[in-house]
């Protein structure tokens, strides 16, 4: 049984009338409850998450949420997801612009300050579970990361693995350094490039790559 007024719905949920957003329908719930979620992840960390807080943000039925997700893991599964496909597509870009190996770590490390939700939940261990959609995200992002190898300046390379490894290991550390703010206590950050994390970044691969492409001082 359900009612309306103006633009909520009501609906008799286990004896008592719950508001149940009329503008949501399919589809638009489920990327609402997505947005919502990386909001409070990334202002209060994912311990805060939790499906009954996004349903009232949203002013939904508390089960709602679970219609498109079926728990809390599945929410996060879905801002992982989401955060290999946005990564994924962006190292493509650079890949097809015909910009090399250094400027895709770049765009790794714009996209962890630019996300910082999506990439706490991408690289934090938990009960993310290994779904279709998420493997093909997360395959397609370090597809790109491997083969990005054969763009180096240097030439060919004779252990392609541990040079992948060395450059993940550099980009995704300068990522955290910035997110934890690690990088600013070192004081660090105003010694290089005149602190600017892209410039940083080109630098610092530079020097692992003895790489000609362009630096910033």
């Amino acid at each position: 049984m359900a009612t309306e007024s103006g633009t909520l719905q009501w609906q008799l949920v286990n004896g008592k009338f719950v508001i149940v957003n009329d503008t949501y329908h399919h589809g638009s719930l489920r990327e609402a409850v997505l947005e919502r979620a990386v909001e409070v992840i990334e202002r209060d960390g994912v311990q805060a998450l939790s499906l009954r807080s996004l349903a009232a943000d949203l002013g939904v039925s508390h089960t709602a949420p679970r219609h498109h997700f079926g728990s809390r893991e599945g929410v996060l599964r879905a801002v992982a997801t989401q955060g290999f496909q946005l990564l994924a597509e962006r190292l493509i870009r650079v890949r097809e612009s015909g910009e090399g190996f250094v400027e895709s770590g770049v765009i790794y490390v714009e996209f962890a300050i630019e996300h910082p939700a999506h990439f706490q939940v991408m690289f934090t261990p938990g009960p993310l579970g290994d779904d279709a959609e998420l493997h093909a995200a997360r395959a397609s992002t370090f597809a790109e990361l491997r083969t990005g190898v054969d763009r180096l300046p240097i030439g060919p390379v004779e252990d392609a693995a541990a040079a992948v490894l060395a450059a993940w290991a550099l980009v995704h550390g300068i990522a955290t350094l910035a997110l934890t703010g690690n990088l600013e206590a070192a004081k660090l950050r105003p010694l290089i490039a005149g602190g600017d994390l892209s410039a940083i970044t080109r630098r610092a691969a530079g020097m692992l790559y003895q790489s000609p492409e362009r630096s910033e001082a």
